[in-house]
């Protein structure tokens, strides 16, 4: 276990409690906490609907992370991926695989292995790790805007670690 923690500092401003890591601003919650409300709002909205927003949503974080990342840490191009898989990974969403990066043609395969989704719903015969897609395409488009090259992509969710046959998810990134 410990060769996944953190090496990040948490520092915490005493006059307004704001925990923050690398000078982004950060919360920390309790897994359940999380994915009971992402089940609460998938409940009514529905899993498809959900999933729309949660791309968008998800794509512009992952965009404004990598961006602000990028520049505290002097990364560019696929370090920039990289440390943002590390950092997710540390943060107890699952453990993210980078299998496969082009960034020149946009291409990427990521494996989650241990979601968080996946381990509060256990077996349902669905994907139920969909928030991930757009931080994949936010992350890479950032750096591809970064590198000044106009390619942006598109993330899909091939199979989860929820679905009958399938211990881990995968996740396919692929021009637009």
């Amino acid at each position: 276990m410990s060769t996944h923690a953190p090496e990040m500092p948490i520092e915490v401003d005493d006059e307004t409690g704001v925990w923050s890591t690398d000078a982004l601003p950060m919360l920390y919650v309790p897994r359940h906490f999380f994915v009971n409300n992402h089940i609460g709002i998938e409940e009514v909205l529905g899993a498809e609907q959900y999933a729309e927003i949660l791309y968008h949503a998800g794509y512009k974080s992952a965009w404004h992370w990598c961006e602000k990342e990028a520049e505290c840490h002097g990364l560019e191009g696929a370090a920039v991926f990289e440390h943002y898989m590390k950092r997710i990974s540390q943060r107890g969403w699952g453990l993210f695989d980078i299998e496969q990066l082009d960034l020149e043609n946009g291409h990427a395969q990521v494996r989650l292995r241990h979601s968080a989704f996946v381990y509060v719903y256990g077996k349902v015969k669905r994907k139920v790790d969909y928030m991930f897609t757009g931080w994949f395409s936010g992350a890479i488009d950032q750096i591809l805007a970064a590198a000044g090259s106009p390619l942006r992509t598109v993330t899909v969710q091939q199979y989860s670690g929820a679905e009958e046959g399938h211990d881990d998810g995968l996740f396919v990134t692929r021009p637009l």
